[in-house]
């Protein structure tokens, strides 16, 4: 049974829209979208508000919906081929039985959205609902960009993500057992705890990726390039938890006493991931974790001035506010961390003297840095491909051979140097 939707123009969609955002900020007059079986075709909703937005069954092939709000709406049974979503919040959205074959999906944030396959109930052409033909629709997402984008906790069972790229993806816990990544990209994805069960992952791409409680026996691997992914920690790695405990506390006291107890911590090339959250609000001022792994850590609001995380693994780390003046971090893998108000500007040495971060070679692929202080930090030759600088201060920083597409929140002259 074919489908007939009916064709609507970018006006009357503007309409619809600017009645759905009042029913959102519960204004007088709105009214929820609903658009079901319709051809939105190529139209243009990049920005917009549509949380909760009904869509079901309609055509959005080549729609542009970039930084599009959309938690909890329903895009069950759509055609989104070739759709630009890049950027946009699909928290909770119900994908369920989509075509996203082409689609540009990267940086968006699909926390727990549901992709899996759906049953859509289709309206006679000429006698609507009083006949309806129920038709079993698969996820669709071969040939997709979901570089960047947040995954975690989505429903991908039995999805068909052929030649997909997820690099640098945020996927703890999510849920693709069944599904087809045959060809994926999934190079230095977060796959923490995810369920890849009879998975088709032959050929694919895992380089650098964060494996850490993903049981991998069970899915196709054939052809799976693997090298440099990162498992759960070894036991040794346990075992020194406690020891490593001590000296993050012995460190806090040299802090707090003004260096007249304790010592700095040194954790180089130590796996800090046994200690979990148990340094949150510590002052660990000159730290150094040269080639430690703190994937995923919360540091938010630490004192880490002066800290040396060269070569460190702090992808997906939480450092908000935190205080890494001086800090020297060339090498430093932080993509997809969050840098949101952090000072990484120049560290006071006397009247006359500081110390300027330095981040030459680091990773911050897809970063946040909204509102982060970086006077004076060296980014010579970083990777800061889809980071986000909006608020940031930059001045006198240096970006020589920094890698910047699709940065966005910096200035003209910064991008094109």
């Amino acid at each position: 049974m074919s489908v007939v939707r009916r064709k609507l123009g970018q006006g009357d969609l503007d309409l619809f829209v600017t009645a759905h955002v009042r029913f959102v900020e519960g204004k007088s007059g709105g009214r929820r979208l609903s658009l079901k079986f319709v051809d939105l075709t190529g139209l243009d909703l990049t920005g917009r508000l549509l949380d909760d937005a009904d869509f079901t069954g309609s055509s959005l092939e080549g729609v542009r919906m970039s930084g599009a709000r959309l938690e909890r709406a329903i895009l069950f049974g759509c055609d989104l081929r070739g759709a630009d979503l890049s950027g946009a919040c699909l928290r909770r959205a119900d994908i369920r039985g989509t075509c996203l074959q082409g689609a540009n999906l990267s940086q968006a944030d699909l926390t727990q959205a549901d992709f899996r396959e759906g049953v859509i109930a289709i309206p006679h052409a000429t006698k609507g609902l009083a006949e309806m033909k129920h038709e079993q629709r698969p996820g669709l997402a071969d040939g997709a960009r979901f570089a960047g984008a947040t995954l975690d906790g989505s429903r991908f069972e039995g999805v068909s993500a052929f030649k997909a790229d997820f690099t640098d993806c945020s996927m703890k816990g999510a849920r693709l057992t069944g599904a087809n990544l045959k060809d994926a990209d999934l190079s230095g994805a977060m796959l923490e705890g995810a369920e890849v069960g009879g998975a088709n992952l032959a050929g694919a791409r895992l380089i650098g990726a964060d494996l850490s409680g993903v049981v991998m026996e069970s899915a196709r691997l054939d052809r799976t390039d693997m090298t440099g992914s990162l498992r759960a920690p070894s036991a040794a790695a346990i075992d020194r938890a406690e020891t490593l405990m001590e000296m993050a506390l012995d460190a806090n006291a040299w802090a707090e006493s003004g260096g007249e107890l304790g010592a700095p911590a040194c954790f180089d090339g130590e796996d800090l991931r046994p200690l979990g959250d148990r340094l949150t609000g510590l002052k660990l001022p000159a730290l150094s974790a040269r080639g430690a792994c703190l994937v995923g850590f919360d540091l938010r609001k630490m004192f880490l001035q002066g800290a040396n995380l060269e070569n460190a693994d702090l992808r997906g780390a939480d450092l908000r506010g935190a205080d890494l003046r001086g800090a020297r971090m060339s090498g430093a893998i932080l993509n997809k961390a969050n840098l949101g108000g952090a000072q990484l500007g120049p560290l006071p040495l006397g009247p006359t003297r500081s110390m300027p971060s330095v981040l030459k070679g680091a990773r911050l692929r897809y970063a946040s840095l909204h509102g982060t202080d970086l006077t004076r930090a060296n980014l010579d030759g970083a990777d800061l491909a889809g980071a986000d600088f909006t608020g940031a201060t930059v001045m006198e920083a240096t970006f020589v051979e920094a890698h910047l597409d699709h940065a966005l929140g910096l200035p003209a002259q910064r991008i094109a140097a």
